[in-house]
């Protein structure tokens, strides 16, 4: 018989482009997608998730995102059942991310937001939820992202050790599993931006989430001064462990750089994607890499796949099997740690003390 459980997880981005769940066969030794759904984020939602994101909310606000939220997740979750013909009782548990608000890990008080009442979900399922993974690693002293690389270990760890796993969301994040360049520790942090500037600019030009296979992209040109003001931000020459969203990378830190200026709109949108690709390889390249596996959304824009690969010539970049699912599939996991109370190896990645059984179980 065999030992594996059924999870579903779910994952709500900072591109906020909509909710992707899948359902996972688990063990000790593999995570198995079964099956996956994108489900829809009206653009009601998205535009108020926004408007809170900027500071133009109150706590009544907040509450009813919070509501609404859990309401999403349970209908995407009812939507997967359904379609695959599965009983809820066959699941396990279901691992939620919820949809990140803020993101602070530094300072005199140490956060990190995610809204979607996890209470909602396994009232109206019936399945438990494991839910509120970051704020324990936060609680060790850690950075409480990103998640990615603990799952990347474990689902790549068969992989040669000169592979690097890039996951292009709305920021993107590099994982190196441990090896002898870093130490025989594991690596992981947020490189920066990934499709959350290039999906706002087209947005407010263009009136679409975003600029599909970079498109509109590919019509403009790099203004490069500009390119070079972006990339001298910070952050970008910030020692790991580090994580960012969208409290950094924003409208206001853009509007900030283009200083009242003006450009044409595809100049800048090609300029965003530069920015994501450069971003991105400069940190590839610090660790001697000689494949990298692209996931995430931004995987399936073929422009940024292949300025990745141009600025990296020596370096072979493919896609990664389920590469879009795999940021859900890695709270599926999580939700099977926590549920067999099983620390997860991720303080080398956040900086966090020591090691910890992340999320809260509700049933």
């Amino acid at each position: 018989m065999s030992d594996k459980e059924l999870y579903i997880g779910i994952m709500s981005g900072t591109s906020l482009d909509g909710v992707d769940v899948v359902l996972c066969e688990i063990d000790a030794s593999e995570c198995i997608l079964v099956s996956s759904l994108e489900y829809p984020l009206s653009l009601e939602l998205k535009s108020d998730i926004l408007m809170m994101i900027e500071c133009k909310s109150s706590l009544e606000d907040v509450g009813q995102i919070d509501h609404r939220l859990g309401i999403l997740f349970t209908q995407a979750v009812g939507a997967l059942l359904i379609r695959e013909n599965i009983d809820a009782s066959s699941i396990k548990a279901i691992g939620s991310h919820g949809q990140t608000l803020w993101h602070e890990p530094t300072g005199a008080y140490p956060f990190s937001m995610q809204l979607g009442d996890p209470n909602i979900l396994t009232a109206k399922t019936g399945i438990p939820v494991v839910a509120d993974f970051r704020r324990k690693d936060i609680a060790f002293g850690g950075q409480g992202a990103p998640f990615a690389p603990a799952f990347h270990a474990f689902l790549f760890a068969g992989v040669s050790e000169h592979v690097a796993i890039v996951n292009i969301g709305g920021m993107a994040n590099i994982t190196v599993i441990a090896n002898t360049i870093t130490n025989n520790k594991l690596v992981g942090y947020d490189t920066g931006c990934g499709n959350v500037l290039m999906d706002m600019w087209i947005a407010q030009h263009q009136g679409v989430s975003y600029d599909k296979d970079g498109e509109w992209a590919k019509t403009g040109r790099v203004d490069y001064a500009l390119l070079d003001t972006m990339l001298s931000d910070e952050y970008f020459e910030q020692p790991y462990p580090k994580s960012t969203g969208r409290e950094k990378f924003n409208k206001a830190w853009l509007q900030g750089h283009l200083s009242g200026k003006t450009h044409n709109p595809e100049d800048i949108q090609r300029t965003l994607l530069e920015l994501t690709a450069i971003s991105i390889t400069n940190e590839v390249l610090r660790f001697n890499r000689d494949i990298v596996l692209l996931c995430g959304g931004g995987s399936k824009n073929s422009f940024l796949a292949e300025r990745i690969k141009a600025l990296m010539p020596n370096v072979e970049v493919a896609i990664a099997t389920n590469a879009d699912m795999i940021e859900a599939m890695t709270f599926a996991w999580l939700a099977y740690k926590r549920v067999h109370k099983e620390v997860v190896n991720l303080k080398d990645v956040t900086g966090a003390s020591e090691n910890a059984v992340l999320g809260g179980l509700y049933v």
